[in-house]
């Protein structure tokens, strides 16, 4: 079997990669061990947001009266149909990616795969058998798994990483989450909001330690409204089971102490794929867990790509596909620009949702930069009122001398649906001024940017 390119890996970036090389003319492959579409599909991206819904629906329910609807008896979560329709949607969209590949006539060949030589890939399936596939050219788009703490090892029933985290045949009682980014905020929202008692904690000093101060601060306090404990600069030194418990040694700001839970998940970052797929064997260069790679995602070896969470930058799915788009389009001859990866957006699906792009005030300060910073609250929102979300704000921060947008850092109801402006603002180098003259429909979340654009410069209407 002979590719123009064949890519190891059917996620977020290895699926649009062989897809965007189709198109381009290139007679494509994609190797895959598990299910198509990889982590995010099947385990990540898709089957939390569902989680996620189901979540949101039910508080819904149990503020139905806030909205002047009755509702007569109490709405109950059922925690084995909730997973149910998570797996279905999750599985509903493997099969798109199935029929993508048809459609772009892209073989697929199921199994393991390592590099033999330049341009040689063998693909070892689960019975045992090998065969070699050649192709003039390899991505590597392996992705991530849960990363495990020397103190905290994971056994997938009592402590726990992020796939079994969406897959428990029982919902626990009690939830101990440690890790406060995308992945500990969006469990330690699900669970809590279905009924499970959740402690989350948090090494660092603050909750989504990546986000703006304020942002931080501000999801703290939402999470403790929802009586959500939070241990922030507290580490974990331990954990062990007895019985059906899960006791974890912390030590924080008072000296250590023992907490228990039913179940323990650590949701502490990921650890990439690149053992065993021939790395070492071709000299491929690797730099703290990455492939080092240039621009367009060449490693020191010709004809050997690497993209997606094995190599420098976010380990995020859209990260991953464009990485995917600009590496295939390299290849194909095309003036390519590289990615910005000042210009990433970023999202967290909690309740509050959390989305950020550019840099925060601090950084921006820490930089150097002399600057303006305009916030405009969800409490001064008509569409949030109307809405019963006025929870957070926006939050966006200039460069005083020329005005060019450095930062946007929102926390509130559908703020991931919102920060995809921002990024298009930063794109094109707008300035405040053009923020604050481009109309927002009114009423609508998304004039809470313009507000806030205008209350950097003393303009704000509305606070």
């Amino acid at each position: 079997m002979k590719y123009d390119l064949l890519v190891i890996g059917s996620g977020p970036g290895g699926y649009v990669a062989a897809i965007r090389a189709s198109q381009l003319g290139m007679k494509t492959a994609v190797v895959e061990r598990a299910e198509l579409g990889g982590i995010c599909l099947n385990w990540g991206c898709i089957p939390t947001k569902a989680l996620l819904k189901s979540a949101q629906v039910f508080n819904y329910l149990k503020h139905a009266g806030d909205y002047g609807i009755e509702i007569e008896g109490a709405a109950n979560p059922n925690f084995e149909k909730i997973v149910e329709r998570s797996r279905n949607v999750a599985n509903g969209m493997s099969k798109g990616i199935q029929f993508l590949f048809g459609k772009n006539k892209i073989d697929v060949i199921n199994g393991h795969g390592k590099l033999l030589a330049q341009g040689k890939v063998q693909v070892t399936n689960q019975d045992g058998k090998s065969s070699t596939v050649e192709a003039k050219n390899i991505i590597l788009a392996t992705g991530a798994r849960s990363k495990e703490l020397p103190g905290l090892k994971q056994d997938g029933e009592k402590i726990i990483g992020y796939r079994e985290a969406m897959t428990l045949k029982k919902q626990p009682q009690s939830l101990i989450v440690v890790g406060s980014g995308a992945i500990g905020a969006e469990f330690a929202y699900f669970y809590n909001s279905i009924g499970t008692q959740v402690t989350i904690v948090e090494y660092l000093p603050n909750l989504v330690p990546l986000e703006d101060e304020d942002v931080s601060k501000q999801l703290e306090r939402s999470f403790k409204k929802s009586k959500i404990k939070v241990l922030t600069n507290t580490a974990v030194k331990g954990a062990k089971v007895i019985g059906d418990k899960v006791e974890v040694l912390l030590e924080g700001k008072k000296g250590e102490e023992t907490i228990e839970a039913d179940v323990v998940l650590s949701a502490v970052g990921v650890d990439t794929n690149i053992a065993n797929i021939g790395l070492e064997e071709l000299g491929v260069k690797t730099y703290r867990d990455k492939i080092v790679v240039d621009d367009y995602y060449k490693t020191n070896i010709d004809g050997i790509y690497a993209i997606g969470d094995i190599v420098h930058g976010p380990a995020l799915a859209h990260v991953a596909s464009a990485e995917g788009i600009c590496c295939v389009e390299k290849i194909a001859g095309l003036d390519v620009e590289p990615i910005d990866y000042n210009n990433i957006p970023s999202a967290v699906y909690s309740v509050p949702e959390i989305a950020s792009v550019g840099i925060t005030e601090k950084q921006a300060i820490e930089a150097g930069y002399e600057i303006k910073v305009g916030k405009f609250p969800f409490t001064a929102s008509g569409k949030a009122a109307a809405a019963g979300s006025k929870e957070g704000f926006i939050k966006l921060i200039f460069d005083a001398k020329l005005g060019e947008l450095l930062g946007a850092h929102f926390i509130g109801d559908n703020v991931t649906e919102m920060i995809s402006e921002m990024v298009v603002a930063k794109k094109l180098e707008a300035t405040a001024h053009e923020i604050i003259k481009s109309i927002h429909p009114h009423p609508s979340m998304s004039e809470a940017i313009m507000e806030a654009a205008a209350a950097a410069y003393d303009e704000v209407i509305h606070i």
